[in-house]
């Protein structure tokens, strides 16, 4: 894995844990910028961050394991181990890891529910919107549209997103540059257009509770 954030090497490398703090957040690389800013501002120098490749959320299936991998590298090294996932379309399976490794991780479906809250987005119910957070806005082609083969074969376009009718662009940070960008997606979708500034929802708070431990 290496040690840098960019947003490349984060879909398909992660990010390496540096440091010697008494806590390991280990996390999926979408969430790395995020993590690392509430880091910087609160001091949270007694937490490290290793990230696992966020590219592994286009193979669910994959994602367990690799966390089952990663805590077994990094717990004689750490007094505790966080693990920043919600379920991810684990279907269960990585919540079931964590209990059986002692480990705790976020709550959740996944990160558009944690950003947005999750109170406000069970609330909302928007089964029909397709949600993007900022990671996802500057990686769109990397999770989606290659992904669906969508670059090859965009007469696929009606097949995997008939069924929705807007694109929800959760923003952590305030860049009028990537609500273009989401804008711009949402219009390659076909898809309605809503904006909504999150800032870092409950994964600030949940990290609040973890480093006062």
């Amino acid at each position: 894995m290496t040690n840098t954030a960019d947003d490349d090497t984060l879909t398909t490398a992660g990010l390496a844990a540096s440091g010697n703090g008494q806590i390991l957040l280990l996390a999926c690389g979408a969430l790395a910028r995020e993590i690392l800013d509430l880091k910087q501002r609160n001091g949270w120098d007694h937490m490290d961050l290793t990230c696992l490749p966020a590219i592994l959320h286009v193979h669910p299936e994959r994602i367990t394991d690799a966390v089952r991998n990663a805590v077994a590298k990094h717990r004689d090294t750490y007094a505790k181990i966080y693990v920043v996932y919600a379920d991810c379309g684990t279907g269960g399976l990585l919540q079931a890891a964590c209990q059986e490794l002692g480990v705790e991780m976020v709550q959740g479906p996944h990160c558009y529910a944690f950003f947005d809250g999750l109170k406000a987005f069970e609330d909302r119910g928007e089964v029909t919107s397709f949600f993007l957070t900022d990671f996802l806005v500057r990686q769109f082609d990397s999770f989606v549209w290659k992904p669906l083969g969508l670059d090859r074969h965009p007469e696929l376009l009606p097949m995997y997103f008939g069924n929705y009718e807007k694109l929800v662009y959760l923003a952590q940070t305030d860049d009028p540059d990537l609500v273009v960008l989401a804008k711009q997606q949402a219009a390659r979708m076909g898809l309605l257009f809503e904006h909504r500034q999150t800032g870092y929802g409950d994964l600030e708070t949940t990290l609040e509770s973890w480093a006062a431990r």
